[in-house]
């Protein structure tokens, strides 16, 4: 999970580095295809079937839709306000899966202590940008977005877990999300009236691979495997590292302000997550 958050915090960098050649909604758009294609290749190699009935295609369309959808928020929403504020709000997705899994599955229940651990990482996120918060910056366009995609988020994590797609293989829940948002995405894309690829250069190349191939491939593959395992609610917790290692990389690579709050928060942070991964 440390390395699968370290990934997602630097996907924020790699989007907005290449935004000025590649247009943000296309970016996903050419992840879920390249993705796709990836996951297909693979799946023929590990003789996986993704095609057999298994009374998951309603869910599972469903959650490509979400799943579709999320990305429009994310990617869209960077236009509009910077990586370290659209992390704060993407990351309330972890308290919303737990609230959503609480009371949706039998055996993702949380205990008092663990509320208290979701409740003091969410406040560590707070903040550490507090600053970004009160500095009365126009991004309350890019914020929404964010939120939005929280949501989105949550609700198809929630999704996977109360439905059939709980016992399909990791491999066929991905396929479901990257098919159905390989559809979605080129449009959404022409809806929005971006121009797509302007063009394209060894950044645009080396960012677009890291978005589609260690991201929206390996790293999904390997979230969608643990969710089948390990309690959802504590996974995505520790997601709230990902924000963390978004803000550090984008203080690096994209020149953003580091908050004096953040060691603060940090201590928040990893005192809320050892809190929920006590043994009750």
């Amino acid at each position: 999970m440390i390395v699968l958050t370290a990934l997602w915090g630097f996907q924020q960098v790699t989007i907005k580095w290449i935004a000025a050649d590649v247009s943000l909604v296309a970016q996903a758009a050419i992840r879920s295809l390249v993705a796709t294609v990836l996951l297909l290749a693979w799946a023929r190699f590990a003789r996986q079937s993704l095609f057999a009935k298994d009374a998951t295609l309603g869910p599972g369309i469903a959650a490509g839709l979400l799943f579709a959808f999320e990305f429009v928020f994310i990617y869209g929403g960077l236009g509009h306000t910077n990586a370290s504020r659209m992390s704060v709000f993407v990351y309330l997705a972890p308290p919303l899966t737990a609230l959503g899994l609480h009371f949706m599955v039998v055996g993702e229940r949380l205990g008092a202590r663990q509320w208290l651990g979701v409740a003091l990482a969410f406040g560590g996120l707070v903040l550490a940008f507090a600053e970004g918060f009160s500095a009365g910056r126009n991004t309350w366009i890019g914020d929404l977005c964010g939120l939005l995609a929280a949501i989105l988020w949550a609700a198809t994590t929630v999704l996977i877990r109360a439905t059939t797609l709980a016992r399909a293989a990791a491999a066929k829940t991905l396929f479901y999300q990257l098919a159905v948002s390989a559809a979605v995405l080129p449009l959404a894309s022409f809806l929005l009236g971006e121009k797509g690829v302007t063009a394209v250069n060894g950044l645009v190349l080396a960012s677009l691979a890291y978005q589609a191939i260690l991201v929206a491939f390996a790293s999904y593959l390997a979230w969608f495997w643990l969710l089948t395992r390990y309690l959802a609610a504590r996974l995505s917790v520790l997601s709230f590292l990902t924000p963390l290692f978004g803000m550090v990389f984008g203080v690096v690579f994209l020149s953003e302000p580091l908050s004096a709050n953040f060691a603060a928060a940090a201590l928040l942070i990893a005192a809320g997550i050892a809190l929920v991964n006590l043994r009750r």
